[in-house]
């Protein structure tokens, strides 16, 4: 089965490929990870990786100008898994409101804004924090990120902009940083995390060892 982890010059293509090769390589699991950046590079994919850290408008414009952004919503339509990290995570809402309004794929009801807190916290949102499972709605999920993860595992996130207004069936943790904020999300075939799995240590390769037997068991 293929893995594809999009390079569309947002950076941060390298760390999450070594980090899914990694997991793969320790397990045995036989997936082809591949890196592409073109649509006709993507042939029976069981996942496709939207990573990416910057500016949202540039990811947009850098998925449609590559012919990525019909690929990718091609591929949702016909089953394939979507996954987004952090920018990727964003790009799945319907809009974002960062350097003006932008709209996003849609596949998750809800909006990208940024924090607005008091002096005492920092924006960007950097380093460690904490992850709460939304249990009832992991139960439901076709792939359970989480499993053998206990709620309260610190995560890595750099981000100053998080989803607001999310569809509550989509929700599967929330992390605190003044307000609650809704650090991933799962819905039919489109899930996608805040923070940097690939960056996240222990945690982070268990999410992606997750991933990788979910899609074994749903293939």
């Amino acid at each position: 089965m293929n893995i594809y982890i999009l390079d569309y010059g947002m950076g941060n293509i390298r760390s999450v490929s070594k980090a899914f090769e990694y997991v793969n390589n320790q397990e045995n699991l036989k997936f082809k990870i591949l890196v592409v950046n073109s649509p006709k590079e993507i042939i029976k994919p069981s996942l496709i990786v939207i990573p990416g850290v910057g500016a949202f408008k540039d990811a947009v414009k850098n998925l449609k100008k590559l012919n990525l952004w019909e690929k990718i919503i091609e591929e949702k339509e016909k089953g394939t898994f979507i996954f987004g990290i952090c920018l990727g995570y964003h790009l799945l809402f319907e809009k974002s409101y960062e350097f003006g309004q932008e709209k996003g794929f849609g596949f998750i009801k809800g909006k990208i804004v940024k924090f607005r807190l008091p002096k005492a916290y920092k924006v960007p949102h950097m380093g460690w924090n904490q992850i709460y499972k939304n249990e009832k709605n992991i139960e439901e999920k076709a792939i359970d990120i989480y499993k053998d993860i206990p709620s309260g595992e610190y995560v890595y996130f750099v981000h100053s902009y998080y989803p607001k207004d999310v569809e509550e069936n989509a929700i599967l943790t929330l992390t605190d940083y003044h307000i609650s904020f809704v650090s991933s999300v799962f819905k039919s075939n489109v899930f996608g995390t805040q923070f940097h799995p690939e960056k996240s240590q222990k945690v982070g390769l268990k999410i992606l060892e997750n991933i990788l037997r979910g899609l074994l068991n749903v293939f």
